[in-house]
């Protein structure tokens, strides 16, 4: 049984969450809106109806610098080297009363159509939040976009799925699974270092994963800890197709964007990218997850490039031939020669000695069990997400 604090607790929350908007630059006009029809389709007409304006009048807040957690660098993305910066967007904070959306039924020619909606789901808890980057450019719909479409074309078993997708008037909602075990950065921050074994199961899961997306012509540009989810039975699932692009193989990329510390040679070059750099990010995680730290770090984000651009892999004696061998060839700055990168892609780094004990059909299968479960006794709980949280709370 509910109680009223609770129940009450949780109004507070669904209210609190519909209060922040995202607006136009133009200030002015309060009847403006984003145009999200080429995301997610037209409003329907029953939110059109119901949709009431701002009850106060609103501040404009400019994006600052994001949040640092653990001291550790966030996901951006920057122009191509060859277009023009676009003009920032403010963000806006407006109170109006509670959006009524309900769910909304038409009929097409003797089918039914159920269109859902906020008012479909119970908000809980929140149990993480992003940090928006410092550059926003005016295609950042596409970018959206971009990232519901991908996740509708992919279906993998270490890949979060994404169930519904749908819009009021002024935001965009994606639906995917609760994976509750926590992201892989959170084990590691609280164990420290992984042994071989362990690295190997989550670096092979991870390697199934990112050759699907490959396959299916995506690049995903933001593999990190923070990217890659537990699910409460120890495998990992990989999130945040954010920064995710198709790109056929004939194709590259000049954005730069993804996050320091992970970003291939070649991005921060602007020498143009493809699915190599990937390859180059599972290595990073890979040295991280048996070191405790990414190969190339500091405070300042231009050494911290030059860094990656310019010296070499540090490989600790501890570690075995074969992963010193793995790391060599996954952390090559030359695209062309680093692992994965010939015509049989991912199969590359599966046929690596280091792999020799993943029996690839099972594992694909689910059939390998983990050896660590998080401590989770039912799939809605969210404790493996409340230390972060508090961390980053207190900071």
């Amino acid at each position: 049984m509910v109680s009223t604090s609770q129940k009450s607790l949780q109004s507070l929350l669904a209210t609190n969450l519909k209060r922040l908007t995202i607006t136009p630059p133009s200030a002015s006009s309060s009847s403006s809106d984003f145009d999200f029809s080429e995301v997610f389709g037209p409003l329907t007409p029953h939110h059109l109806q119901n949709q009431s304006p701002s009850s106060t009048s609103s501040t404009p807040a400019f994006l600052g610098d994001p949040q640092v957690i653990h001291n550790r660098s966030h996901s951006f993305v920057g122009p191509s080297p060859r277009y023009a910066l676009s003009s920032s967007l403010p963000l806006q904070i407006e109170e109006f009363e509670p959006e009524n959306d309900a769910e909304f039924a038409s009929e097409d020619e003797g089918r039914v159509e159920i269109k859902i909606g906020p008012a479909d789901f119970e908000i809980l808890r929140v149990v993480g939040q992003g940090a928006f980057g410092k550059v926003f450019q005016k295609n950042h719909v596409d970018y959206m976009k971009a990232e519901r479409d991908i996740l509708t074309k992919v279906t993998h078993p270490f890949i979060v799925q994404l169930r519904y997708s749908f819009q009021t008037k002024s935001k965009l909602y994606l639906i995917l699974d609760f994976i509750n075990g926590g992201h892989l950065f959170f084990h590691l921050y609280r164990q420290g270092i992984f042994s071989e074994d362990q690295a190997r199961f989550y670096t092979a899961e991870i390697v199934t994963a990112v050759s699907h997306l490959h396959m299916c012509g995506i690049v995903h540009r933001d593999l990190k800890p923070e990217n890659i989810l537990m699910d409460a039975d120890g495998h990992v699932m990989l999130t945040d197709f954010g920064l995710a692009k198709e790109i056929d193989e004939s194709s590259r990329s000049n954005s730069m964007c993804g996050t320091t510390e992970y970003m291939a040679p070649e991005i921060l070059l602007s020498r143009g990218h493809n699915k190599d750099a990937d390859w180059w990010s599972v290595g990073i995680l890979l040295y991280e997850m048996l070191t405790g730290q990414p190969p190339f770090t500091h405070a300042n984000r231009q050494k911290l490039q030059q860094r990656i651009i310019n010296e070499k892999v540090k490989l600790p004696p501890y570690l075995t031939s074969e992963a010193h061998s793995l790391l060599k060839g996954l952390l090559q700055k030359d695209p062309s020669r680093r692992l994965g990168s010939g015509p049989i892609g991912g199969d590359e780094i599966k046929h690596h000695k280091w792999f020799r004990s993943i029996n690839w059909k099972k594992l694909e299968a689910r059939e390998m069990l983990p050896k660590f479960q998080p401590d989770v006794s039912g799939k809605l709980l969210y404790s493996q997400f409340r230390q972060v949280l508090d961390d980053n709370a207190s900071r």
